[in-house]
């Protein structure tokens, strides 16, 4: 099965922010996930790692 990325755009329209917070979040928060450099210039977050974060998240949440 193939990976699905997501460009910077992508993952701020999927959670409703700036397309400039998922980098800020990469270099903040050690759990948001790492980007992956698919080639010069094309820089991506894999689908399954970000789904993977949420699901931590809300783990979290219900665990508090």
């Amino acid at each position: 099965m193939a990976d699905t990325y997501l460009a910077d755009v992508q993952v701020a329209a999927r959670y409703g922010i700036h397309r400039a917070t998922p980098w800020r979040w990469a270099k903040a928060d050690p759990s948001f996930p790492k980007p992956f450099t698919l080639t010069h210039g094309c820089t991506r977050w894999k689908l399954s790692e970000l789904e993977a974060w949420e699901a931590a998240k809300s783990a979290d949440r219900v665990a508090a």
